[in-house]
């Protein structure tokens, strides 16, 4: 038991805190910004960055619209898979654990949103890329920070295999 209590006090703090971030950004573009209006504090940088006012019915970066009930059963999955397996992850593992705390947290935000409102609300806009959110961001950036760990665990690895293989050469 008291392994799955320190593996969540570790996950759901870190899920709980992206939610809120998200739902509340989100709440102040829906209560401050009509829907598909723009903001732009400074026009300068409209090529580059502006926000807006979006609903999304697909998935993350306006993929696969209208899909919302599929993404809804999705998001279930994921999040019930990250609560299932997240304890068996080794407290050393700290990339992974990261990736996967970042992962639920925005799979949770959105599944709010499909939830209540039947469509994600999206509001940051870079250059032409599709517009997106913060739970957006923390799946995205989940899936680096697993990337990441995955290669530094190979570099580990493979430095070990050869410290292994020059003390063999040396014996």
């Amino acid at each position: 038991m008291k392994k799955y209590l320190r593996a969540y006090a570790f996950l759901l703090p870190l899920a709980s805190l992206i939610v809120i971030l998200d739902q509340w950004t989100k709440s102040i573009i829906r209560l401050k910004l009509p829907y598909n209006q723009a903001w732009m504090p400074l026009e300068w940088l409209r090529p580059y960055a502006r926000i807006v006012h979006w609903q999304n019915t697909g998935a993350a970066f306006g993929i696969a619209q209208g899909k919302g009930l599929f993404f809804t059963i999705l998001g279930i999955i994921v999040i019930g898979v990250i609560i299932w397996y997240f304890p068996q992850i080794p407290a050393k593992d700290f990339f992974l654990r990261l990736a996967l705390g970042l992962q639920l947290g925005g799979a949770m935000g959105n599944l709010v949103d499909r939830l209540l409102r039947g469509y994600v609300t999206d509001f940051i806009s870079v250059g032409s890329f599709a517009v997106f959110n913060v739970a957006d961001s923390c799946i995205t950036v989940g899936a680096g920070v697993l990337l990441l760990g995955m290669f530094l665990e190979e570099r580990k690895a493979r430095k070990i295999v050869a410290q292994d293989a020059k003390e063999t050469q040396n014996e």
